[in-house]
Order: structure tokens, then sequence, then C-alpha cells
């Protein structure tokens, strides 16, 4: 087990939006952050995306999940080796599937590849302790949240909202002492967020993204779709709870008929829409949401959330945070926290039935 001391730990992190992998270092003892250190992002060549592309949805002992555990496994080795001096590594892996009612989570990569290539310890498999005790494996981040806002000295409730393939929200109070306390945390899945802009920019467009929200600047919003979509109801279940990428085949149904701008603008409405909803289940109204993920440099989201929500919504930047790689800072804290044996969720983060550790550990 770790000692209680800060140590400098690296963080990967390949989300739902299969953009790329992104790294960075923390220094923390698990419990206070001391300081961010280097930060490193590698972005995945077209084959390997479409290769992970076609692994979503797959479980274990499908050829394409083993494609894709390759495929991850090469990229976060090559791009972690650029960094020195770190005591070890959180590995978060590839999501291809996530049923926490059903047949739990799957996230691809083995840590032990990682441990020999790298020659330090590597944490990872976060998720599948919290999905045996009862939890939805999901989010993972809002401990690191709490964190962040004890860094920032942060004295009244605030959330930070992750926009990325899937959007999750962590409503924090900055006055409890740990993040297991009672009242000190709510966090859970609001929607889909970035995923079905991006998969209507390539199914149409042969597009990544919509960079800067420029198609859907160009639309008008469909609201008969849009009323149609929050009759999900996803919205209205209670949190904790949680998401897969491709939890909402419908969105690209209602979109199908119009045209590639109202289209981009009505799923994009849809994702500020389910964000809206969410703050509804806040135990508090926030101060502030500090925004984070790719879904913060969408002008057009932005402003919608910004419409919508009755207090400022700004990125992460703005507390001095670094929004691309706040995830990938993440797990370099929770690893941290699963060496020295302390959890890394809990009934209000993930529906756990009592706060849990969760990862394994591999050598090199």
């Amino acid at each position: 087990m770790l000692e209680s001391r800060s140590v400098r730990a690296l963080g990967a992190m390949s989300g739902t939006s299969l953009d790329g992998v992104d790294a960075a270092v923390v220094e923390t003892d698990g419990e206070t952050l001391f300081g961010f250190g280097e930060t490193a992002y590698r972005a995945y060549a077209p084959p390997e995306r479409a290769a992970l592309a076609d692994a979503l949805g797959a479980w274990p002992g499908e050829p394409r999940a083993d494609t894709a555990a390759r495929v991850a496994e090469a990229a976060h080795v090559e791009v972690l080796q650029g960094f020195s001096g770190v005591d070890l590594v959180g590995f978060h892996g590839q999501t291809l599937a996530h049923e926490p009612r059903g047949r739990g989570t799957h996230q691809v990569g083995e840590g032990a590849v990682l441990a020999r290539a790298l020659g330090v310890p590597v944490v990872w498999g976060f998720r599948s302790n919290d999905i045996e005790m009862g939890g939805e494996g999901a989010p993972l981040a809002p401990f690191f949240h709490f964190a962040c806002a004890k860094w920032m000295g942060a004295q009244v409730p605030l959330a930070f909202l992750n926009l990325g393939g899937v959007g999750n929200i962590t409503w924090i109070d900055p006055t409890k002492d740990k993040p297991e306390d009672a009242g000190a945390l709510l966090a859970f899945d609001t929607g889909p967020a970035n995923a079905p802009i991006n998969d209507l920019m390539q199914d149409r467009l042969g597009a990544e993204m919509d960079e800067g929200g420029r198609l859907a600047a160009q639309g008008q919003v469909a609201n008969s779709a849009l009323e149609l979509f929050l009759m999900d109801p996803y919205f209205g279940r209670v949190p904790p709870k949680s998401l897969d990428r491709n939890a909402f085949p419908e969105m690209m149904e209602l979109v199908r008929e119009l045209p590639d701008a109202d289209a981009a603008a009505t799923l994009t409405a849809m994702s500020a829409a389910a964000v809206m909803q969410g703050v509804e289940h806040c135990p508090r109204p926030p101060g502030r949401i500090l925004v984070t993920g790719g879904g913060r440099k969408n002008p057009v989201l932005m402003r919608m959330l910004k419409v919508a929500l009755d207090c400022p919504v700004e990125p992460v930047e703005a507390a001095g945070l670094d929004g691309d790689m706040l995830e990938a800072q993440a797990f370099a804290y929770l690893a941290v926290r699963v060496m020295r044996g302390l959890p890394t969720s809990c009934p209000s983060t993930t529906g756990v039935a009592a706060a849990v550790g969760g990862g394994q550990i591999s050598r090199p």
C-alpha cells in the first residue's frame, strides 16, 4: 500500500468520443491536490478510430473487442512512454459497453501490458468493484472534482459538468471534509452530449465533429423532436444513474428527415436540455457550473446552457483548470486513492451500497 505522501501520478483517458488518448500528471497524496504536471495528447488515426467504433457494444470474448484492446493498449503505451519520473499510472481503458443493471461494464486494455512497457505500477479496472456492490460504475471523476473544489477554495455549492460523448454532472458541497461524507456529492450522467452530434457529422458529412458548432449555428431546432426526446423516462429517474454511449438510439431517428444544419441544431439542443433536466435533481442550486470536455468548445451548446440555467456557466479554465485533461487527471488521482486503500465512489455518486475503492494493480 502506498505511503501517505505526495506522489507523481500519471493518468490516461480515452473517452467515448473516440478522438484519442489524454494523459496528465498530478501531484497528490490521494486526498489533497498539490499540483498539476505535464500533459500530452495522442490522437487516434482514422483506422484506429474505425476499429474502436466497430467494437462499441462488444463484450469480452468477441474478436472485435480484442482488436480494440490492442489498438487502445498501443496508443496508450506510445503516449505514456513520453513521461518520466512518475510513481504510478492510472489507466481507465476504452469503454465498449456499459450496462450497470445488466451485463456490467466493459473497458478493454490490460493494465499488465502497460506495466511491463512502462516499468511502473498501473492501476486499472476502476469500475468493477463498484458494479459488483450494486453501483452504476459511473461516473468516477466526482471524487477528483471534490478535490478540485477544495484546491479552488470554493465556499458554496458548485457543479462540474463534463460534456464528452455522454454528459455527466457532479454537484459539490465544498464545506464537507471528505467526498464520501453525507451531502458532499451528487453525481450522475445527464444524457447524451457530443456522441450523437459526432455520429451525425460522420454519417452525413464524413467529419469528426461539428467544429465550433458552425453547422448547428446555421440550423433551426425542431421543437417537436426535442419534446419527444425529453419524454424519455431516464430524465425522471432519481440519480445516481449512468448511461452507455448509445443509450438513446432514437435521437438519430428523430432527426433523420431534417436537413443537416437543423439536425445538428436539434441534437445540440437535446444535449443542452438533458443538462437542464439534470440540474433539477441537484440538492441545492449550484452557484456556478464549470464545464469540461469537448462540449465546452461548442459555442452553440454553451450558449444554450447559459440561456437555460440560472447560474454562471463557464469553462473550467475560468477556475484555473484544464478542461482537456481533467478526466486524465482524475484517473491519476484515483490511482493514488486505490494504492492507499481509499474509496473512489460512494452511494451518492454511483448508487453503490457503501463507499468502495476500485481497481486492480499490475506491477512491472
